[in-house]
């Protein structure tokens, strides 16, 4: 875990993430507390880590994603040394889907 971002006002928030039910849901709710920029680079950011685990280049990332090499190697980064996050969500929308 991350002790700087750590508080209760995080907790609440992601216990308040926790609550939605569905990407409609998801939608209402990161609507009201982003701005259209910052849920764009929070998307983008995904779409990049889905990318580098399944093994595409730098270049072939930022044709497709319109992401620069600073974000993709801070991507990069976190898959490798970061916190595990994209891995565990990315594995477990994997399982989900093989589950439909």
């Amino acid at each position: 875990m991350n002790d700087k971002i750590k508080s209760e006002n995080t907790d609440s928030l992601f216990k308040a993430i926790l609550t939605l039910r569905t990407v409609e849901e998801c939608y209402a709710f990161f609507d009201d507390l982003c701005t259209v920029p910052e849920i764009k680079a929070m998307s983008q950011r995904f779409a990049v880590a889905k990318m580098l685990e399944a093994g595409d280049i730098y270049t072939e990332i930022v044709e497709r994603t319109g992401a620069s090499t600073a974000t993709i190697s801070r991507v990069n980064r976190a898959l490798h040394y970061g916190s595990d996050g994209y891995t565990l969500t990315m594995k477990r929308m994997q399982e989900d889907e093989g589950n439909t």
